[in-house]
C-alpha cells in the first residue's frame, strides 16, 4: 500500500511539473503565431518586453504594436507559416532563429513575404518574453 501511495505521489508531482524551458518557449512562439492569425496584435504583444528593441534599435514595443495593428487592419486574413525553430538556451535567456512566411488576403494571398527572424528572449515572472528581434 505504501508503494502504491508513493507511486501516485510521483505521478501527481510529475504531472504538475513545468514543461522544459525549450518547450515553453516553443509554445510561446506558437501562441504569438496564433494571435497574429486571429487578428489580435495585443495578444502577440503580451509576449513582448516593454523594453523591446528591434531592427538594430529602430523599433520599440510601441512601434511594433502599431505595425501589427496596421497589418491586421490592412489584411482581412493573415496567415503565418513558421519554419523549424532553432532554439538555443542560455540559462534564463534564449535565442530563436526561424524562417517565417506571412501572407495576407481574402481568398488567395494578395501579398506575401518571407523573412528570416532572430529573436532574443528572457524569463520574466516565470514566462518567456521577447526583448529583441532582427529580421531580413
Amino acid at each position: 500500500m505504501r508503494r502504491f501511495v508513493m507511486m501516485i505521489g510521483l505521478i501527481v508531482l510529475s504531472a504538475c511539473s513545468r514543461a522544459p524551458d525549450e518547450q515553453r518557449l516553443r509554445d510561446t512562439v506558437a501562441a504569438m503565431e496564433t494571435a497574429i492569425e486571429a487578428g489580435e496584435p495585443g495578444d502577440f504583444i503580451d509576449h513582448v518586453a516593454e523594453d523591446f528593441s528591434g531592427q538594430g534599435g529602430s523599433m520599440d514595443q510601441r512601434q511594433l504594436r502599431a505595425m501589427l495593428v496596421a497589418q491586421t487592419l490592412r489584411h482581412q486574413n493573415i496567415s503565418v507559416l513558421l519554419g523549424p525553430l532553432d532554439v538555443k538556451l542560455y540559462g534564463e535567456r534564449a535565442t530563436v532563429k526561424l524562417r517565417v512566411v506571412a501572407t495576407g488576403g481574402q481568398w488567395l494571398p494578395e501579398t506575401g513575404r518571407q523573412f528570416d527572424l532572430e529573436s532574443h528572449w528572457r524569463i520574466e515572472d516565470g514566462e518567456w518574453i521577447c526583448f529583441g528581434a532582427e529580421w531580413q
